[in-house]
């Protein structure tokens, strides 16, 4: 009897300690087999129109600027405009004192007045025989020099008001009231920005891509305002040092944001494709060199590759791969893979999940 009792003890405990083996074996296989789903957040794809862009700068110039001179030296009289003030073309901007060129109009038109009367005075005479043809024709040549040099000197007087050549704005004033100007001295500089040229360099490869009318915008930094624009010279040679050409932009600017001299990011708009599927940028998971997305459907993510076209800002032209209406992962999409359980949640759930 002592003997089978001695002979159980062992086999029980092997019995005991396979039975315990076995049951912590299936709660590991049991964790294992538990999966948690994965928060996301979705967007549906959208239909739309996207357009290829090629970007570079410009520098922006005034298509109309003038320097305007006085051609009579003087003491500057009256100034009647400053720096940022609107002239029209013609409109008074200074003005020179003129009396000495005023006192020379009056003796030079004094002068024509008394040759005119002597030349009346000898062709009304009744003998005729008295007055050389030397002496008329001689007269008349002084009659000539005389009413030009009033002629000029009535141009002096004229020149000593200082007008403005074109419609614009008063950029820089080069002269204060009561300085003694020197002829040719520049007064002002006036400068038109209803409509500036934006001017840029392309390589030669894109001038099969342009033609006038090529609608552009105009950026002045990353984050001000955009601006249209429109091409409206395009270069006819290509320059052989730097293998570019010239491209010039049309800008309105009736607003006056825009400043001559300024520096701008330019997009060119290439082409434009219409009613295509179109996602956010960066929805897009990369994986070996191949475009995937994330499709929702039934609580899995489904891996589909995807064939990229147009871009456009932080929007992307997708022309295979997915339909309109689709539901894809646009956050926590790298923390997926193919089949994988996710839990769709609003951008407000995600950051807490976060």
């Amino acid at each position: 009897m002592k003997r089978q009792t001695s002979f159980f003890k062992p086999v029980l405990s092997a019995l005991v300690i396979g039975f315990m083996l076995t049951a912590c074996g299936e709660q590991e296989q049991a964790k294992q087999e538990e999966v948690y789903a994965i928060p996301v957040e979705t967007t549906a794809v959208t239909q739309g129109h996207i357009s290829s862009f090629y970007n570079t700068t410009a520098t922006l110039e005034a298509p109309e600027e003038a320097g305007v001179t006085t051609r009579i030296a003087g003491l500057i009289e009256q100034l009647y405009v400053e720096e940022g003030d609107r002239v029209s073309k013609g409109q008074l901007l200074a003005k020179i004192d003129a009396r000495r060129q005023q006192y020379e109009l009056e003796r030079s038109s004094a002068e024509v007045k008394i040759i005119e009367q002597e030349l009346e005075r000898l062709k009304k005479m009744t003998n005729r025989e008295f007055v050389s043809a030397d002496s008329l024709a001689k007269l008349e040549y002084n009659l000539k020099a005389a009413i030009a040099q009033r002629d000029l000197a009535q141009l002096q007087v004229t020149e000593s008001e200082i007008r403005s050549p074109i419609d614009g704005v008063i950029a820089t004033r080069y002269v204060k009231q009561g300085n003694m100007a020197k002829e040719f001295d520049q007064l002002f500089y006036v400068v038109s920005q209803d409509e500036l040229y934006g001017i840029v360099h392309l390589p030669e490869q894109q001038l099969a891509s342009l033609k006038l009318g090529q609608e552009a915008l105009v950026q002045p930094n990353k984050r001000g305002e955009v601006f249209s624009a429109s091409v409206l010279r395009i270069s006819p040679v290509i320059d052989s040092d730097s293998g570019t050409f010239k491209v010039t932009l049309s800008i309105p600017n009736k607003a006056q944001k825009l400043k001559a001299g300024m520096y701008a990011n330019v997009q060119l708009k290439y082409d434009t494709h219409t009613d295509v599927a179109v996602v956010p940028f960066n929805a897009i998971v990369n994986q070996d060199d191949v475009q995937t997305l994330y499709v929702v459907e039934d609580g899995k993510a489904l891996r589909r590759e995807v064939a990229l076209g147009y871009r456009e800002d932080n929007r992307v032209e997708i022309q295979s791969g997915i339909k309109v209406g689709e539901q894809i992962v646009v956050r926590g999409q790298h923390n997926l893979k193919d089949q994988s359980l996710v839990e769709v949640l609003s951008p407000l759930s995600l950051t807490a999940a976060k």
